[in-house]
């Protein structure tokens, strides 16, 4: 989809690029043949969906690959976000969409490629111009009687319809309690419906069964049983409803699973009304963040994934590390937008008193609110404040890479990711380890088919999305590297069930044996 959406913007991307920057960053940790499917594949899913829902798609321009410096990646990106969308359509039906984990200030509807822009506020007239046009939209929409949706909500809906076009039905509270499995081959699903004192029943498959349940980020006792510690529920973004249930019950089939101890991880704010992933404050010129012994640890503008496991490793070494404090100043306040607050904005009172936000005069009071040593803490400001006078990050390389690029302050010189930090009131921003969802899961093949711990397939049992352990292995490729696969890989499972005759396990049909041995 991305490659296509570059090309449609004429931005030529080879697919043997993208190979090559899978092949680069993933490694063999997930294999090849899994990975080169994916990109293969990949557009003609995309003309699946333009064919069959209302969704399109358009490239976010310059919005780099995650690792653009690595073989095969690109400054320019490859990313491709929905245009947004009128649901009026749905009527009644757009009551059951799931609400975004973080709202656009004053509910406006923000595409990526707007919030780049809003989120430098009056630093560029690019902000100003961008959010005049997101407010005259918004009355024009309120106008006309349409309701907008973006980004993921779009996805979401875009998808929701075609479904009610090709009359498939959907049962709502419907619960998975496990498969059903005989002779080796997954037959059907136990549900329960009515929340835990419903009622039971089994639902048989003709063919196979495709598990696109989510991950297990909402099950604390699964997240401490394979996640590094500290851990919570409270710190993802992710749906409440994934609990694991086809995980478990994938699990028990006799599936292999990898990467479970793995998140599509962030840096995210724990705030009263939720976490909030950071994404742009921390890349943002003139903010920091240290550990518990008041050191910085990390270039702050990684990717969220890359982040978290700096954080994870150094907790690993005995100094604290969850939580960090993303330290900041007024110049910052009064330029940037912030976890939905506009430049100026004070920090709602409720974020002080839940312990999130800490503010102080000087760097030494501060120290003593966050409880690190003050020497360490002014030491660290200091040589930080030298790195962004000269623009070398001499620690951490931060505003090198184009990714670092992204989310910075063109304005800001020589390094638009580095500004001194000086102004006083000093603030102090909890940050701990959150995430969009699970990584690991069931392990699958290039036909998303869950396989056992000896490579063989589970017969009529597939599996998409975060239930399964994810192509991009350890990694995050670049945005959309979650929603991209979870599609394709959805995609190529429910072809290969359409191709297998009825009463043949999935898989297993003549055709496939055919393929396999040529």
């Amino acid at each position: 989809a991305a490659e296509q959406g570059a090309a449609d913007a004429g931005q030529a991307d080879p697919i043997s690029e993208s190979k090559r920057y899978l092949d680069s960053i993933v490694g063999d940790v997930v294999p090849k043949q899994r990975r080169d499917t994916y990109l293969d594949r990949g557009p003609e899913v995309l003309d699946f969906i333009k064919a069959n829902t209302p969704l399109r798609f358009t490239w976010v321009p310059d919005y780099a690959d995650y690792h653009p410096e690595a073989p095969g990646g690109r400054v320019k990106g490859r990313s491709c976000e929905p245009i947004p969308m009128d649901a009026s359509f749905l009527g009644d039906e757009l009551d059951r969409l799931h609400p975004q984990y973080t709202k656009a200030p004053a509910n406006m509807i923000v595409t990526q490629a707007m919030f780049r822009k809003i989120s430098l506020g009056l630093r560029t007239l690019g902000g100003p111009i961008t959010m005049a046009k997101v407010l005259i939209n918004r009355i024009i929409a309120g106008l006309r009687g349409r309701r907008m949706y973006a980004m993921g909500n779009a996805i979401a809906i875009g998808l929701r319809k075609g479904l009610i076009d090709a009359e498939v039905p959907l049962h709502y509270d419907t619960e998975l309690v496990d498969l059903v499995v005989e002779d080796g081959r997954v037959v059907g699903v136990r549900v329960r419906q009515g929340g835990d004192s419903g009622t039971e029943h089994v639902v048989r498959a003709r063919r196979g069964v495709i598990l696109g349940s989510g991950g297990f980020e909402r099950n604390l006792e699964l997240r401490e049983q394979y996640q590094p510690k500290p851990t919570s529920v409270d710190w993802t973004t992710g749906s409440q409803f994934n609990t694991g249930a086809g995980l478990v019950a994938g699990m028990a089939a006799g599936a292999q699973t990898d990467l479970l101890d793995d998140s599509w991880w962030g840096p995210t704010i724990p705030l009263p009304s939720g976490p909030w992933f950071c994404l742009a404050e921390r890349n943002l010129p003139g903010s920091i963040i240290v550990n518990q012994a008041g050191e910085r640890y990390m270039n702050e503008a990684l990717p969220y994934v890359e982040a978290v496991h700096e954080m994870y490793a150094g907790e690993a070494t005995g100094v604290g590390h969850v939580p960090s404090w993303m330290i900041i100043d007024q110049r910052y306040r009064n330029r940037y937008l912030f976890a939905g607050l506009f430049p100026r904005q004070p920090f709602p009172g409720r974020w002080y008193k839940m312990g999130t936000v800490k503010k102080a005069a000087t760097v030494a009071e501060l120290a003593a609110e966050i409880e690190v040593p003050a020497e360490a803490l002014t030491a660290t400001l200091e040589r930080f404040n030298g790195f962004a006078r000269s623009g070398d990050d001499a620690d951490f390389r931060r505003g090198e890479s184009a990714y670092d690029k992204y989310y910075s302050d063109p304005t800001v010189k020589p390094n638009p990711s580095l500004q001194v930090i000086d102004e006083a009131p000093f603030y102090a921003v909890k940050i701990v380890p959150g995430d969009l969802g699970t990584k690991g899961g069931l392990v699958t093949d290039e036909r998303a088919r869950v396989l056992r711990p000896d490579g063989s397939a589970i017969a009529g049992l597939y599996a998409a999305g975060n239930v399964s352990s994810a192509v991009m292995g350890r990694t995050y490729a670049g945005p959309g590297a979650t929603i991209g696969p979870a599609l394709a890989f959805g995609y190529l499972a429910a072809e290969d069930i359409a191709s297998t005759p009825a009463g043949v396990p999935a898989g297993d049909s003549p055709v496939h044996r055919e393929q396999e041995t040529a």
